[in-house]
């Protein structure tokens, strides 16, 4: 079996040791506009959903000022939420200006994992098979036009960002996201690629939308895909898909590693046939 070509892009090389950053994807209000005429959508809630989209990593304590530049809101509407956020527990300020989450909030995403079957059922059997191979595995599905994480496990830093359940990445680049683009009906694949922008993460990204087509015609005949260090140096991955019992591919399962550890001849003799028993064990759970 022949690992899938890598092909380069005109750009700087990055080291694997820089601190790699995905810029958030907060709705605006001005996204909420199309709403407007909605009898039957709450839009406080969706202004108060796009006040705890805001904050990130790079951003843990905001301004109302400052949260408002972010999500496009008033400063008016932004101190209801953050009123209202404080009041049930799920946000707060130290100083009186500078808001931040509260532990509660992991309770939403609790919420999800916990009344998520592909979550739930995918959680154990990551963790068994990083116990015996000592390796790090993921499930994830597609959401717009990123990647989430809705199960994973990792046994080492293998990335420059902290991946954890929740994180995006995006699909063109990484082998789960190709597995599920891979996998689209063709008119929405075809949408996809007409609007997405193929940033050169690394000088392997691919970069060309005809090249990227071709690349995920294999994906979906070979049934698994190999993405090597084209979303960050040094990182190796594999993917492969998870069936609904309908057929359909709802989710994908992948190993990440590190690319002079992790040989691509290596992953598809040894890991390969691993990935596929595990993502058939999982679909199994989905039935």
């Amino acid at each position: 079996m022949t690992a899938l070509p890598a092909h380069s892009a005109p750009t700087p090389d990055r080291s694997a040791s820089t601190p790699l950053t995905i810029p958030a994807r907060v709705p605006t209000a001005a996204g909420l506009d199309a709403f407007a005429g909605d009898p039957n959508f709450m839009m406080s809630l969706a202004r108060g959903l796009n006040v705890i989209q805001a904050f990130t990593q790079q951003h843990q304590q905001m301004t109302i000022s400052q949260l408002s530049v972010k999500t496009g809101l008033s400063r008016a509407a932004v101190r209801r939420c953050l009123y209202t956020l404080a009041k049930l527990g799920f946000a707060g300020t130290e100083d009186g200006s500078r808001y931040s989450l509260r532990p509660r909030m992991l309770t939403l995403s609790h919420s999800f994992t916990a009344s998520n079957t592909l979550s739930t059922a995918a959680q154990p059997i990551l963790e068994r098979m990083s116990a015996q191979h000592h390796e790090s595995f993921s499930v994830a599905t597609l959401d717009g036009d990123d990647i989430v994480y809705v199960a994973r496990t990792s046994v080492s830093r293998v990335m420059s960002v902290d991946l954890h359940i929740g994180s995006r990445l995006p699909a063109f680049c990484t082998s789960m996201g190709r597995m599920l683009l891979a996998h689209l009906p063709p008119d929405q694949l075809e949408g996809y690629l007409a609007r997405v922008d193929l940033i050169p993460h690394t000088p392997r990204t691919i970069v060309s939308v005809d090249r990227l087509r071709v690349m995920l015609r294999s994906i979906r005949r070979n049934g698994w895909a190999l993405c090597d260090q084209e979303f960050e140096v040094g990182l190796r991955s594999l993917a492969v898909p998870v069936h609904a019992p309908t057929g359909r591919v709802i989710a994908t399962l992948n190993l990440s590693g590190s690319a002079p550890r992790l040989s691509t001849l290596d992953m598809q003799t040894r890991f390969l046939p691993l990935l596929r028993a595990a993502a058939n064990e999982l679909g199994v759970f989905l039935r």
